[in-house]
């Protein structure tokens, strides 16, 4: 795990939102620290499962973005990871949750109403199809396993959009501000990351021209817009067969 990591250690790679800090001197002025801290310390240890499995197998973690109602890992992670590694790093979220919903529960027995309602509420918002959410990521994990790379990650783009004018339309009746923020902010990421793809695909595919991947299963395929990520190729081009390393190293050898 590199060196050893200690509390100071770890929460250098916490970078916390202007909001946050808003909501805190609301809810201290308000005298409702108790649901603030709550909340905080769902969404903290929920994202330390991230960052501790993610230390454990090796990945680089970037930084962790703490929201007011939500936080969201960055990883310096290779597209081709095995879809192994990132199911354990993204599950180890929701587990370690449900640690600190236990915690929480025997603590603050007195708000144990309360504590149930936030960590459910926490759990089943991160584990929506939307990118950049938890289970948006896993929803693309589980098409990436069945489809190209470029498939699966437009099918994620368009589940989380469709998801997202969901939510607007089944709340349009009592739309509040909170939730409107949460829309215009989950439009933004996903715009984002639909954006990024080009930059995301080149990377994918330059990984796989550097480094040497072990993968089981070799699939047919016509052009490179068939690469899956857990697979080997042999490209069919004018009812001629090239291997993918032989492929892409004419490709990326006058870059």
């Amino acid at each position: 795990m590199g060196k050893i990591l200690t509390i100071k250690n770890i929460f250098r790679y916490f970078e916390i939102n202007i909001f946050v800090y808003f909501f805190a001197l609301i809810a201290i002025l308000t005298a409702s620290f108790v649901p603030f801290f709550i909340i905080s310390f769902l969404i903290i240890i929920h994202e330390l499962g991230h960052f501790l499995t993610a230390k454990i197998l090796k990945i680089d973690v970037v930084k962790i973005y703490l929201y007011p109602l939500g936080g969201i890992s960055k990883f310096n992670m290779d597209q081709n990871i095995s879809l192994l590694k990132e199911f354990v790093i993204l599950i180890a979220g929701p587990l370690f949750q449900f640690i600190a919903y236990f915690i929480l529960k025997t603590l603050f027995y007195h708000y144990e109403e309360l504590v149930t309602i936030y960590h459910y509420g926490i759990l089943i918002f991160n584990l929506l199809p939307i990118f950049p959410l938890d289970g948006g990521k896993l929803v693309n994990l589980f098409l990436s396993g069945i489809f190209s790379f470029k498939a699966s990650y437009y099918l994620s783009i368009f589940i989380s959009y469709l998801f997202i004018l969901l939510i607007f339309i089944f709340n349009l009746s009592n739309l509040n501000f909170n939730l409107l923020l949460v829309i215009i902010f989950l439009l933004f990421k996903v715009t984002k990351e639909y954006k990024n793809f080009n930059y995301c695909y080149q990377k994918f595919l330059l990984e796989r021209y550097l480094k040497n991947y072990n993968f089981k299963d070799t699939k047919i395929i016509n052009n490179m817009n068939g690469f899956y990520r857990n697979k080997n190729h042999l490209l069919k081009i004018n009812d001629k067969y090239i291997w993918e390393d032989d492929f892409l190293t004419q490709i990326f050898k006058n870059v």
